[in-house]
């Protein structure tokens, strides 16, 4: 469905203005005073009102894979969307951590068919994944992190091993 917000005020960008907001095929189109369009939409008189850009949450614990009796991806990116945020990162510690290529990408395809909202997954790491570690973003640059729990953890996320932490490169060119 395609809506003009009409004489909303916009925060955006560093400043306030009166402006109207096209929505066209659930995408912002325009934001500029005065949207006149020849197609049908839906018109929402927003004057008086303050439009803010939607919040991006990096750092969330949803439970999918593993724990889906308690949430999925579609309910807690729907609790997001209806609180305003419309991108999430998720943490890899669900069950089993996203600590293979396989396992992100079984996320990615999951949060694709179900979530309302914006989405991408940090990588996870753990004493003996780094060769898994390495791989990540060679197929796509969608990935927000890599996820290093260097304190005390839960499952086997923890990377305590001093060796190891010294194979994880600081700056990698891609």
């Amino acid at each position: 469905m395609n809506y003009v917000i009409k004489n909303a005020e916009v925060v955006n960008e560093g400043s306030i203005k009166n402006e109207d907001v096209l929505i066209k095929n659930g995408r912002i189109e325009k934001i500029t005073s005065n949207i006149n369009v020849k197609f049908a939409v839906t018109e929402i008189d927003a004057t008086g009102k303050y439009l803010l850009p939607g919040v991006i949450d990096d750092q969330v614990h949803f439970r999918e894979p593993g724990l889906t009796n308690k949430a999925t991806i579609y309910t807690e990116a729907k609790a997001a969307v209806a609180g305003g945020t419309t991108s999430f990162m998720e943490m890899p510690n669900t069950q089993p951590p996203a600590f293979t290529q396989e396992l992100l990408e079984d996320k990615y395809a999951i949060a694709s068919k179900t979530s309302l909202a914006n989405y991408s997954f940090f990588m996870g790491t753990s004493n003996d994944n780094i060769e898994e570690v390495l791989k990540t973003n060679n197929k796509k640059n969608d990935v927000c992190g890599v996820k290093v729990f260097m304190g005390s953890s839960t499952g086997n996320l923890l990377v305590d091993n001093a060796l190891v932490l010294d194979n994880y490169p600081h700056h990698r060119d891609r």
